[in-house]
């Protein structure tokens, strides 16, 4: 039988046992492989702090300034302080995503638990620094006073309930991108097997895998901005 979803189950790495929360597994594996890949761009491809920068050191420059003018156009100045904290974000799922397409890899931000983790970790941070920096002050996010006062109470309603989803889309949008393009390569795959079939699926698996290659970039930028965006809303509660 053929299942497309059998390469999103998570596997210990030694041995057939039941998994427990310190079990090393395909996901620990490819998580590690990322964190790897982060520190050999940044801190051993940068190692030499050249004026004329190396291939490695440039593209770890220009992810630096990327991010770091993400942060500063959306969040304003004030928010350059987290600046490590998002360029974190960015930089794992980046290279999560972009491992996930190699042969006989894992994704591990195909799953809902990683990206849940992200995305309420990013939620909980938000609101914790919101009520430290504003106190009650920070609930004014929520009455919009320019709307008339008849509804503004059902606009606040409104306003909680999309705080409070922020974190499940999240992670969800995230996961839900990369598993379904995922899932796709996987099935063009089984029709290859199938000889008149076999043209045409070679050529939709090179093309999705292609737009995967773009998702990959793409998602770890949303997530990114999101990220910032809901930043801006602690620091800056009136506006």
């Amino acid at each position: 039988m053929f299942h497309p979803l059998d390469q999103f189950i998570v596997k210990p790495l030694f041995g057939e046992g039941p998994i427990a929360w310190y079990t090393p597994t395909n996901v620990t594996l490819w998580m590690s492989i990322a964190v790897l890949c982060i520190f050999l761009l940044l801190v051993v491809g940068s190692r030499g702090r050249a004026i004329v920068p190396t291939r490695v050191q440039s593209v770890g420059e220009l992810i630096y300034g990327f991010v770091y003018k993400m942060v500063e156009d959306v969040t304003g100045h004030e928010g350059v302080k987290y600046f490590p904290y998002i360029m974190t974000l960015f930089l794992f799922i980046l290279f999560a995503n972009f491992l996930g397409l190699l042969p006989m890899s894992f994704t591990t931000t195909s799953h809902i638990a990683v990206t849940a983790v992200l995305g309420f970790g990013v939620f909980f941070a938000v609101t914790i620094l919101g009520f430290v920096l504003n106190g009650p002050a920070f609930l004014a996010m929520f009455w919009m006073k320019e709307a008339p006062l008849v509804l503004r109470p059902v606009i606040a309603i409104i306003e909680v309930i999309s705080y409070f989803v922020r974190p499940v889309s999240h992670s969800i949008r995230l996961a839900g991108n990369i598993m379904a393009g995922h899932a796709v390569i996987k099935v063009f795959a089984g029709f290859a097997a199938i000889t008149l079939i076999s043209p045409v699926s070679i050529l939709a698996i090179t093309a999705i895998y292609g737009l995967e290659v773009l998702v990959a970039g793409i998602q770890a930028y949303v997530f990114t901005i999101l990220t910032c965006v809901y930043l801006k809303d602690a620091l800056h509660p009136h506006h």
